[in-house]
């Protein structure tokens, strides 16, 4: 007689299926890569794919040099039932160094720019800022199990594809909100929900996928807000990461995320990646449009 089916976990390795195949980029042409989207979608395209998927249409052109920083603009929102085409132009190959551009582009519209600096690993000076001290992942319940009591106030992240495993170690905006507690950090621990291929390219982007979530959660929990239970509209605007040594993504990664300021109408968000040891993996930088709407009285 056979085990019975674990639904959830089996749903949760369709996810991160689903991920694999959103990063398979088909090759239409010289430089030019397509991706496509989810079944689960949200209103636009989320930017973590933008990120994920052009980071592997840059390396794709690069050869064996490890990317070593992203900068990226977001022009407009896409459209979830078609296609993006990824087109990379060649700045330069150097010894060391490689410099690509990548352009999403939709019906004939730019939606995305991101400039992408790939670099050959070699030794040197090394410090690093400390991993904060926070409870293993393993004593931590996922962030699915948070969602409970919240899925109608929380109905797009629920219904939201989940292929990356997240454990907060403080509480989410959602349950900050009920205890009146502000915070002006939060901490997640994060890892591909399964194993991952080889590649250290798609380690990368699995990387660059998640950095794009929870990193704007601390602009909003420093004023004691939270994303459902206030009328808050947030876009990125831009997003940025540095990747400072080589990683597995399906290993526990914490995301420590911090917003150093809100202004104009923006707010910044900072984040580190640090490894389970204590290695600083990788560091974000992410602007976003932040707006409130408070309930009238």
């Amino acid at each position: 007689m056979s085990a019975p089916v674990d639904e959830a976990v089996t749903d949760r390795h369709r996810d991160l299926d689903t991920l694999l195949e959103l990063l398979d980029l088909e090759e239409v042409s010289e430089d030019v890569f397509r991706g496509h989207h989810p079944e689960k979608v949200a209103s636009r395209t989320f930017g973590g794919q933008l990120v994920s998927q052009a980071v592997i249409a840059a390396g794709r052109t690069a050869g064996e040099r490890p990317i070593h920083v992203l900068n990226a603009h977001f022009v407009r929102g896409g459209d979830v039932k078609k296609p993006i085409d990824f087109h990379v132009e060649r700045h330069r190959d150097g010894r060391a160094f490689a410099n690509r551009t990548v352009t999403a582009v939709q019906d004939g519209q730019e939606l995305f720019v991101m400039l992408a600096s790939f670099q050959e690993w070699s030794k040197g000076l090394e410090h690093a800022h400390e991993r904060p001290e926070v409870p293993d992942p393993e004593t931590l319940p996922r962030i699915q199990e948070s969602f409970a009591g919240f899925e109608d106030k929380l109905e797009m992240f629920v219904n939201a594809p989940h292929p990356i495993d997240m454990r907060y170690t403080n509480d989410p905006a959602w349950i900050l909100k009920g205890t009146g507690e502000k915070l002006n950090h939060n901490r997640v621990w994060m890892r591909a929900d399964g194993t991952l291929p080889d590649d250290p390219l798609l380690h990368v982007a699995a990387l660059s996928y998640s950095s794009d979530t929870t990193v704007l959660d601390s602009i909003i929990t420093t004023h004691g807000l939270s994303w459902g239970l206030d009328r808050i509209v947030a876009a990125t605007v831009n997003h940025s990461i540095w990747f400072h040594r080589p990683f597995r993504f399906d290993e526990w990664a914490l995301y420590a995320t911090e917003s150093p300021v809100a202004a104009g109408s923006r707010g910044l968000a900072t984040g580190r990646f640090y490894s389970r040891s204590g290695d600083l993996l990788a560091t974000t930088v992410q602007e976003g449009v932040i707006r409130h709407f408070p309930a009238r009285r």
